[in-house]
């Protein structure tokens, strides 16, 4: 539940979210993603989180980053720590949880709600944080994916649940074959 006059602020856990968004099939479109909160309540700041490989010489994530920075989308990144496994797997760490823990505690005296794109059970005690200091916590995940992505405790915490799913008609992007196909169709 939404209210036409209340602050909002957007966080957004982006390797969470674009999980969430793979494992039900879709691309998200962060302009459609704005333009649908700031219809749902005074949007005064949409924070989007990642971490990113500093030594590639091209990071797919990076156009991405680029384009909502330039598109009213606070960004915050880190360098990603690179390092090899026990089995000798390259893996790459990134957790962007303090950063977004710090700015929304910093951003809840300043909102009456929060929204939080992430189904982390780590952000549970940050949830029930901003509960004491008065703002509403809307959670933005699925459980409509095998294995569901939201955290059941984190879920119960939020003073609402948003599946992820149900926006899809708002903020998905079209599948890549259907916009080559809507080009053809309208060049003919």
């Amino acid at each position: 539940m939404f209210y036409r006059d209340e602050r909002l602020a957007l966080f957004i856990d982006g390797s969470n979210l674009y999980a969430a968004a793979k494992a039900l099939s879709f691309d998200i479109d962060y302009k459609l993603l704005r333009q649908e909160f700031m219809q749902r309540g005074k949007l005064l700041r949409a924070f989007y989180y990642t971490a990113l490989l500093e030594n590639e010489e091209y990071s797919p994530i990076r156009p991405l980053v680029d384009w909502l920075h330039y598109n009213g989308f606070t960004m915050v990144t880190k360098p990603a720590k690179e390092f090899t496994d026990s089995q000798g797997r390259r893996k790459i760490k990134g957790n962007m949880d303090i950063e977004l823990t710090v700015d929304a505690m910093e951003t809840a005296d300043h909102v009456d709600h929060i929204v939080l794109f992430s189904g982390d059970g780590d952000f549970r005690p940050l949830v029930e944080a901003l509960q004491r200091k008065g703002c509403r916590v809307s959670v933005v995940s699925t459980i409509r994916s095998q294995p569901p992505m939201i955290a059941d405790d984190l879920r119960r915490q939020a003073d609402n649940f948003i599946e992820l799913d149900e926006l899809r008609e708002v903020i998905g992007r079209p599948p890549r074959d259907d916009r080559a196909s809507q080009r053809e169709e309208a060049e003919v």
